[in-house]
């Protein structure tokens, strides 16, 4: 008998704050009151629903930390949330908070220009970056099979492509919004 090997569970380590209300009721937890907290995660850039600590203060763009031990600011993550259901102000903070989580996970994102496959014989992964078409997508395969990218800045200097970050963060707001077939940042 054949054993699946057994992955644990991977849960988000930091959120950053989009929203939070000092006197909200939970959307996803019936009976849960207090801090509420509309959150992105840094990983699986899924949007959460999180119980702040009673008297704790959180400002808007916060990175917090909602792993399983150690917690000081966040009582629990409630559940996940749908981009129609966060408030119109988290919406509008979405943008701001995506570019910072992707001009600080530069490695992350630079690995994915520098390993992305094509996905079927005419669609390659790079296309579905808003602003990568066949030109760009050409040169960014050219240019990564005589070096892998080190940087945001190596790519836009050996490519030409103008703000990666913008790019990146464009696609990843789709995946969020739901309007995209396929996510390859956003993790459901």
């Amino acid at each position: 008998m054949n054993k699946v090997p057994f992955t644990p569970r991977k849960y988000e380590e930091y959120a950053y704050v989009l929203d939070f209300n000092p006197r909200g009721k939970s959307s996803t937890v019936r009976g849960r009151d207090g801090i509420i907290i509309a959150a992105i995660g840094e990983d699986r850039l899924t949007l959460l629903e999180v119980l702040g600590a009673p008297n704790s203060a959180f400002e808007i763009g916060e990175r917090i930390y909602i792993g399983k031990e150690g917690r000081t600011k966040v009582l629990s993550v409630l559940g996940k949330l749908e981009y129609e259901h966060i408030s119109s102000s988290a919406q509008s903070e979405l943008n701001d908070v995506v570019k910072n989580i992707v001009t600080h996970n530069e490695t992350r994102f630079v690995d994915y220009i520098n390993n992305s496959r094509p996905l079927t014989p005419r669609t390659h992964a790079l296309e579905l970056i808003p602003g990568i078409g066949k030109t760009y997508m050409k040169a960014i395969l050219e240019q990564r099979e005589k070096k892998k990218f080190a940087s945001y800045v190596d790519l836009q200097e050996r490519v030409g492509l103008k703000d990666p970050i913008k790019h990146i963060s464009e696609r990843i707001l789709e995946e969020i919004a739901g309007e995209s077939r396929m996510n390859i940042f956003v993790q459901k």
